[in-house]
């Protein structure tokens, strides 16, 4: 080990073992974990500080093996092998020791040290699996640490015996899978020839030689195409790969996976002890029959998804009714205390009532990312992609999209990334272009202050069907790309593994909650900040307008008239008038006249017309730009009253569901735009998904605006 204190430590596992978990108990991290194959998709890595050692642990993709046939698995391996780590740190379910030790065996043969954590223990000891440590250890050649990552138990353990290996395992432990008499032949001869045709051009151990002598036979492609400028090697693995099937009649990739898992298995017998109680796959399996079930599993998902939505808007009312009671009397205790001056208008006006106007929905914001959270980690959200899999492929898209597609509902950024998991580029493209479709945390906002506004009897179902609404778009624009526009080969079978039911720790959902609402929080102090500033400027600027008749003197005359119905309505269209001509003439004002014919035909007014604008750079600016245009808004005796009245007061119902459905469909935000032009390669494809999603948005607004108004 390196004696400058420092130590880079890889961990390595299986999809479903908790790897990630772990890895946030050890660096503090709170990455996103999740029940289904290959949520870390990229590389991370943190530096932990420990008795003196600065260790740096690095998070690779959960993978079944190193033999470099997903993306994954390639990725893992070209690190290991290029950048080969001081140790590495093998999470292995203790629950499903068969199926993770297979790779350990891989991991084994490529001589690096190693420490083996045992996760998830408390599952496997409740199951009746006991391991004998010392015997494993020994049989595998690392330190076993036992280990629960969802609680934190063992994570000190891994800690001291990192750093106790950083001082003293100078020495690799001696390991080796012996296999069949006639592979451990051809196994010997290949080191030979590896050994001797790379002589003078770098040092080889005996371990790398022999791992490469491994590889070769087994037709792993990495190592083939490193090797193939090595005529004379290549003919003799073509040899003993030939003599090899002579003899066994079998290839020899397959000799060596049986060797593997018969050091697997003998492993298993020599240390394992398993207990003759009730399997916890029992109750899986219990509970997959009903909630997986061919005629009740959809409808029973749908009714979850629904309660989500439901309980989103119910239980969220109350907490938004406190902070925005709290927003108003700081607006009014900053009103009371601050001088006439533009520095007030702007921190009330502008600051004030576009952040505050964004911020009351945080609880809802909260409350969705509660119940994604509590579906991921109790193992529900995996098998919601298997429930919905054969309808998403007579719409063209893989099952695998559908978690991406779920995580759309928090932001689309993650949910383009999360694609990564679909391995044909045409099913990837596809789910690409249409998770712009679902309806992420930013828009939320829009359609709870909306449905307020104008469907407050029912505001759980419109929200509930807004949602339905973006998965049914996504499903039917899915057809048509996948039939008329995206060219490929036909979409594969999912394959995936259902991990069991999990009751998820109150640790994992605060870790899920905190996280977004943090996220949501630095939005709010961030671009919404900046934007409700730039939006009051915009809105307040130039202050000196010249209004086309004489209102003041208007207003003079009607309020000197005896009060009555007639003039307190003079009065309120008085009023009206001048904010509105004022505002129009304003820099605002000037842009949204230029772009309000185009939304003229979906009944869109100056000021939604305005509020589209802004949401061009991000959703959540569309409540902020109404906050700070409806912050003057008044009747006719000039008293605030408030934001859902102005918008009742200048849209219609038709109208408001028409612009809830352009919202939730016109252009990503530039950051989701930024990510799929990442991911994609491709400008073309990127342009392309801002005119589709500008074409649906456009069509379903002007439709409801259609049928709206026939209907009323």
């Amino acid at each position: 080990m390196k004696a400058t204190k420092q130590i880079r430590v890889a961990l390595v596992g299986n999809p479903n073992t908790g790897r990630t978990s772990l890895f946030n108990q050890l660096t503090g991290a709170h990455g996103p974990t999740g029940n289904y194959p290959r949520v870390t998709v990229g590389i991370e890595s943190r530096v932990v500080e420990y008795h003196g050692w600065e260790i740096e642990f690095v998070d690779l993709p959960g993978i079944y093996s190193l033999s470099c046939r997903t993306n994954e698995e390639r990725l893992s391996r070209e690190y290991l092998y290029n950048n080969p780590p001081d140790m590495i740190l093998n999470v292995i379910d203790m629950g499903h020791l068969e199926r993770n030790l297979l790779l350990t065996s891989q991991l084994i043969e490529m001589g690096l040290h190693r420490l083996f954590v045992l996760n998830m223990a408390d599952e496997a000891e409740h199951k009746g699996v006991e391991v004998d440590q010392e015997t494993f250890s020994k049989l595998l050649g690392g330190d076993v640490v036992l280990t629960n990552a969802r609680s934190g138990r063992g994570v000190e353990q891994i800690l001291e015996r990192i750093a106790y290996c950083a001082e003293h395992c100078t020495v690799l432990k001696p390991v080796q899978i012996h296999y069949d008499d006639h592979l451990e032949e051809a196994i010997v001869r290949t080191q030979y020839h590896i050994v001797r045709l790379h002589r003078g051009e770098q040092e080889m151990s005996a371990d790398h030689s022999r791992w490469l002598a491994i590889k070769l036979l087994e037709g792993d492609q990495m190592v083939l195409e490193q090797e193939s400028d090595h005529s004379e090697l290549m003919a003799e693995v073509w040899k003993e790969s030939n003599l090899l099937e002579q003899q066994h009649d079998e290839s020899a990739e397959m000799l060596l996976n049986a060797g593997r898992y018969g050091f697997v298995n003998g492993l298993i017998r020599e240390t394992v002890e398993l207990g003759l109680g009730m399997d916890r796959l029992d109750m899986t399996r219990l509970l997959d029959n009903v909630l997986l079930h061919r005629v009740f599993g959809l409808p029973l998902f749908l009714f979850f998804m629904w309660v989500m939505f439901e309980s989103t808007f119910t239980i969220g009312q109350y907490p938004m009714d406190w902070i925005d009671a709290g927003v108003g009397h700081i607006s009014s205790f900053m009103d009371g205390l601050l001088p006439e001056s533009i520095f007030k208008q702007l921190l009330i006006d502008g600051i004030i009532a576009g952040v505050g106007g964004t911020i009351i929905f945080l609880p809802n914001v909260v409350i969705l990312f509660f119940f994604i959270a509590f579906m991921s980690e109790s193992g529900y959200l995996t098998r919601s992609a298997f429930l919905i899999d054969r309808i998403m492929h007579n719409f063209g898209l893989h099952g695998k999209a559908f978690i991406p597609m779920i995580t759309g509902f928090g932001c689309n950024v993650p949910a383009i990334m999360a694609t990564r998991t679909i391995e044909i580029a045409r099913d990837r493209l596809v789910a690409m272009l249409v998770i712009p479709f679902m309806s992420c945390s930013a828009r939320l906002p829009v359609f709870i202050l909306f449905t307020g506004a104008f469907f407050a009897e029912s505001s759980g179902k419109v929200l509930f069907a807004m949602y339905m609404i973006s998965i049914s778009v996504a499903f039917v624009t899915a057809v048509v790309l996948s039939k008329f526009i995206v060219k490929g080969a036909n979409t594969s079978p999912l394959l995936m593994e259902l991990p069991p039911y999990r009751v998820p720790t109150m640790n994992s959902i605060m870790h899920h909650m905190g996280n977004n609402a943090i996220e949501f929080l630095k939005k709010v102090g961030g671009i919404i900040l900046v934007g409700s500033m730039v939006i009051w400027f915009l809105e307040t600027f130039p202050q000196e307008v010249e209004l086309n008749q004489d209102y003041a003197a208007q207003i003079e005359i009607v309020a000197a008239q005896p009060e009555s119905p007639t003039q307190q309505q003079q009065l309120t269209e008085l009023n009206q008038l001048v904010r509105s001509e004022t505002q129009r003439q304003r820099y605002l004002g000037q842009l949204g006249e230029f772009v309000e014919p185009v939304f003229a035909p979906l009944g869109f007014n100056l000021e939604s017309s305005i509020a589209i604008l802004t949401g061009f750079v991000a959703k959540e600016v569309v409540v902020a730009t109404f906050g700070v245009l409806y912050a003057r808004g008044d009747d006719a005796s000039g008293e605030d009253i408030g934001l859902l009245e102005s918008l009742r007061s200048s849209m219609t119902p038709v109208s408001a569901l028409a612009f809830m459905v352009f919202v939730l469909f016109y252009m990503p935000c530039f950051a989701t735009l930024a990510m799929f032009y990442k991911e994609s390669r491709s400008v073309g494809w990127t342009l392309f998904s801002v005119v589709l999603s500008l074409a649906v948005a456009y069509s379903l607004a002007f439709g409801v605006t259609v049928i709206g108004g026939a209907i009323t």
